[in-house]
C-alpha cells in the first residue's frame, strides 16, 4: 500500500512546510510506503522561466483584444439599469477587471514587459546562491521576482500570484465561490500547470493520496489538485491540515464537497489518523476507526468519527524529507520548520487562537537534539525555525545546555513570551547555543489594551527584557496590532511611541490589524470587551467573525496604520531589515553577519 502526500501552492517558497514531512515521517516508521512532493516549489520554479512568463504576457494581450466586445454589452445595459457592479454575473465581474487590468499594465509597463522575462530566471539564482548576501542584489532580485509573477498572473487577473500569497479580490469563502474558481480557467492560474504534471503524479500509482491546506491562499490550488485527482486517481484522496478544520462545520453542511474534492477529510493533528487512515485503505482496520476523519457513508450522509487523544511529541518518528530538492528553494539554506512544543503553555490571551486544535505537550530536549544531530547528518541542515507558539524561559535554558553538552553547531529563532525569567543570563545561553532571533508578542502599548489581551506577563518589565536580549546579541522582532476593540487613537499612539522611541531594542517589528477568529476566547464574553455585537460570517468558510464594538472607527484606524507606517519610517530610517522583507532572509542575514552588522548597514540605493 502506497501513500503519495501533496503540498500545493500557495505557500512561500522559502522552505518546506512543516506538515508532509512530519506524516511521511511517521508512515514510514509505521512501516507504510510513503512519499512527500512539495508542488508549492516546484511550481513557483517552473512560472518563473522567462518562457512562461513571456507567452503569460503575450496570452493576456491577445485575449484583451476579445473582451471589451465581451462584456460592452453587460455594461451598456447595466448602467441603463442603474446596476452596480456586483450585479453583473461573476465570470462578466472577472472579465471587466482582468481588461482594464491588462490594457493598464499593457500601456504603462512596456519597459517592464521586454525586460523583466529574461530577467527573472537569474533573479531566481541570485536567492539561491551567495549573491543573496550582498544585500542590493537580494533586494534587487526580489523586486523583478515581484514584478515577474505579476506577469505570469496576467492571464488570470484579477487572480495574482506573489511569493507571499494568492489572491483573487472577487473571491468570497463560500462554497459557490470554491466550486466557480476551482474550475474557472479564465482566472485559475494552477489548471494548466497541474495538468503538465498530472500524468507523473497518477504514474505513483499511490493508493492514498494526502493533500494538504493550510490557508485561505490554499484553498483554490489546493481544491483544484483535489478535484483533478479525485476524477483521474483510483486512489483514496484525502484533504488535511490546518485550514478546513477550523470551518469543518461548513463542510459537514456541503456534502457536495465529498463528491467533488475528496473522499475524506482529515482534521486537527494528523500524525495518528494519517496512519489509522493508511490501515483502513490497506484493509487492516475499518473507517469508522479512523479518528478525526470526516467522510460521506454509502448512504450519503456525513459521518464524523471519535476524535481520539493525538500523539505527544515524544511518541512522534522524526521527520522525513527523504526525495526533497533542497536546491529548488529560493534561499541558500534550508531554513527547517521544527517543533519542540504544540499548543500554547499560556493559552490564555483572549485575542488568540492559533492553537486551535492542538493539544499543548513538550517534546523531550534530548530527543529534540538528537533529532538535530540526525538531520544535519542526514540532509546537511544547520537552521531551524521553531514553529511552537511559545518556547518558555526553562526550556530554552535546558535546551541551550543540551546544545552545548552535545557539541551541536546550529543556528535557531522562535516566537516568545516576554516574561521576567528570561532573565539575560538565560537569553546568553540561548545565544551562545545559536539562538539569533526572538520573535516577542508584544502587542500594543497601550496597558488598558493589554489587560484586556490577558497576556498573563508584567507589561512593565517588557523593555527590560528585550534590552537584555539585545545586549546579549539576539535581535528582537516585535508583533504588534491595532483595532483591538476598546482600543482608542490615544491607545493606538503608544504603541507607535513605543516602537519609535525604543527602536534601539526592538530591532524590527510585525504590523497586524485584529480579527476575531471563530474560535478565540473573548468571543465567548463579548461584553467584557467593548464587543456590542457579533456577526456570523457571510462566507460559510470564513475562519473569522465580523463585529461591532468600541473604539476606534475604521476611518481611524486606517489613519492609525498610515500615521504608523509614516512615523516608523522615520525613526528606523530606513534599515535594511525592511527591504529584506521575509523574517527567513533577516534571519539568515542576522546569522551570517551577526545583529549589529545587519542594524549598521545602509542600502545604496542607486545600486537597486
Amino acid at each position: 500500500m502506497k501513500t503519495l502526500l501533496l503540498f500545493p501552492p500557495q505557500w512561500t517558497p522559502i522552505s518546506p512546510h512543516f506538515a508532509l514531512p512530519s506524516l511521511v515521517g511517521q508512515l514510514k516508521a509505521n512501516g507504510f510506503s510513503a512519499k512527500g512532493i512539495d508542488l508549492n516549489i516546484d511550481f513557483y520554479n517552473k512560472i518563473l522561466k522567462s518562457d512562461f512568463i513571456k507567452n503569460s504576457v503575450m496570452r493576456a494581450i491577445d485575449n484583451n483584444k476579445n473582451v471589451l466586445g465581451e462584456i460592452a454589452p453587460y455594461i451598456q445595459a447595466g448602467v441603463g439599469a442603474g446596476k452596480s457592479f456586483e450585479d453583473y454575473p461573476l465570470d462578466i465581474q472577472n472579465k471587466i477587471v482582468k481588461y482594464s487590468k491588462v490594457k493598464e499594465f499593457a500601456e504603462k509597463k512596456q519597459k517592464l514587459l521586454l525586460e523583466i522575462p529574461d530577467l527573472a530566471e537569474n533573479a531566481v539564482q541570485i536567492l539561491k546562491s551567495e549573491d543573496f548576501y550582498t544585500p542590493e542584489m537580494l533586494i534587487k532580485a526580489v523586486n523583478i521576482i515581484d514584478s515577474a509573477l505579476e506577469m505570469a498572473s496576467m492571464p488570470y487577473f484579477p487572480s495574482k500570484i506573489s511569493l507571499d500569497s494568492y489572491s483573487n479580490p472577487l473571491f468570497k469563502l463560500t462554497f459557490e465561490h470554491m466550486k466557480f474558481f476551482v474550475f474557472d480557467e479564465a482566472t485559475n492560474i494552477f489548471i494548466e500547470y497541474y495538468k503538465s504534471i498530472l500524468d507523473e503524479i497518477l504514474s505513483e500509482n499511490a493508493d492514498y493520496i494526502g493533500i494538504s491546506i493550510n490557508s485561505t491562499g490554499q484553498i483554490i490550488p489546493g481544491l483544484t489538485l483535489a478535484n483533478l485527482l479525485k476524477t483521474k486517481a483510483k486512489a483514496h484522496v484525502n484533504i488535511g491540515g490546518n485550514f478546513f478544520g477550523r470551518v469543518k462545520d461548513s463542510v459537514i453542511k456541503n456534502p457536495e464537497f465529498f463528491g467533488l474534492f475528496c473522499d475524506s477529510l482529515l482534521v486537527e493533528e494528523g500524525e495518528r489518523p494519517v496512519v489509522e487512515l493508511a490501515k483502513y485503505i490497506a484493509g487492516e482496520i475499518k473507517i469508522n476507526e479512523v479518528s478525526n476523519l470526516i467522510y460521506k457513508n454509502e448512504d450519503g450522509k456525513v459521518v464524523i468519527n471519535e476524535t481520539k487523544k493525538p500523539l505527544k511529541l515524544d511518541e512522534m518518528s522524526i521527520v522525513s524529507l527523504d526525495g526533497y530538492d533542497f536546491t529548488k528553494y529560493f534561499a541558500p539554506e534550508i531554513i527547517l520548520p521544527f517543533q519542540s512544543s504544540r499548543g500554547c503553555y499560556w493559552g490564555k490571551c483572549s485575542f488568540c487562537d492559533q492553537d486551535f486544535g492542538q493539544n499543548f505537550n513538550v517534546k523531550n530536549v534530548e530527543k529534540l537534539t538528537d533529532e538535530f544531530i540526525e538531520l544535519k547528518e542526514k540532509y546537511g541542515i544547520k537552521y531551524f525555525e521553531f514553529i511552537d507558539e511559545s518556547v518558555s524561559p526553562a526550556y530554552l535554558a535546558e535546551l541551550s545546555e543540551k546544545i552545548k553538552e552535545k557539541e551541536i553547531d546550529i543556528k535557531y529563532f522562535f516566537d516568545a513570551r516576554l516574561e521576567k525569567t528570561f532573565t539575560k543570563e538565560i537569553l546568553q545561553k540561548g545565544y551562545n547555543s545559536g539562538l539569533k532571533m526572538v520573535l516577542w508578542g508584544l502587542e500594543s502599548g497601550s496597558k488598558s489594551v493589554m489587560e484586556l489581551i490577558n497576556k498573563g506577563i508584567d507589561i512593565d518589565l517588557r523593555l527590560e527584557i528585550l534590552k537584555n536580549s539585545s545586549d546579549v546579541g539576539l535581535w528582537n522582532f516585535a508583533f504588534i496590532f491595532f483595532g483591538f476593540p476598546t482600543e482608542t487613537v490615544e491607545d493606538a499612539r503608544k504603541t507607535i511611541e513605543m516602537l519609535c522611541e525604543n527602536n534601539d531594542i526592538i530591532h524590527s517589528y510585525g504590523r497586524s490589524v485584529f480579527t476575531m477568529g471563530k474560535h478565540t476566547k473573548l468571543k465567548d464574553e463579548p461584553e467584557k470587551y467593548g464587543i456590542t455585537a457579533v456577526y456570523p460570517a457571510l462566507d460559510e468558510f470564513s475562519p473569522t467573525y465580523t463585529f461591532d464594538c468600541t473604539g476606534m472607527a475604521k476611518d481611524e484606524l486606517n489613519l492609525i496604520l498610515k500615521e504608523c507606517t509614516k512615523a516608523c519610517a522615520s525613526a528606523y530610517n530606513d534599515p535594511l531589515w525592511m527591504y529584506l522583507r521575509y523574517r527567513e532572509y533577516l534571519f539568515l542575514y542576522i546569522a551570517k553577519y551577526g545583529k549589529d552588522w545587519v542594524l549598521g548597514y545602509k542600502i545604496n540605493k542607486e545600486n537597486l
